[in-house]
This record gives C-alpha cells, structure tokens and sequence, in this order.
C-alpha cells in the first residue's frame, strides 16, 4: 500500500496509522523542507512541487505508480462536511 498525502493534517494522520513498510508521499506543502529532512522515519518521499490545488495529483499518481509498480495508491480525500 502506498499513500498520498495532500495536507498537514493528512501527513501527520498517515504518519500515525501507516505500517513502517507502507510508503508515503505528499507535495511541498504538507511538510516543510527542512521538517522532511528531520523525519526519521523510512518510505516517506516528498515532491518538490505542491498538491493542495489538485491539479497535478494525476501526475503525482504517475511518478508513485511508477516507483511502486502493481501497489495500491491511496489519496487523501477533502471532508465534504
């Protein structure tokens, strides 16, 4: 299982609940630079562009689709509440 997370929020709920094995990714704008680099946790990868807007989270599917071939990419959701 890989995720993408989109948010602040979204980062810091996956960081909670995924398995050390599953990998992670998110835009630029869900962790700083500088906090990317202290994480101390493997399988974390951040692009170097954001996501929030949406509009190149296709791509972003692609690169993930491309580095973990066969595996299911889970993608934050926005709340409809």
């Amino acid at each position: 299982m890989v995720f993408l997370a989109i948010t602040p929020a979204g980062l810091a709920d996956v960081l909670r609940t995924a398995k050390a094995d599953e990998a992670i990714w998110c835009g630029s704008d869900a962790i700083t630079e500088a906090d990317y680099e202290a994480l101390e946790r493997p399988n974390v990868s951040r692009f170097i562009y954001e996501l929030g807007d949406r509009e190149l989270i296709p791509d972003a599917i692609g690169t993930i689709e491309e580095h973990h071939p066969g595996q299911t990419v889970w993608v934050e959701a926005e709340s409809q509440s």
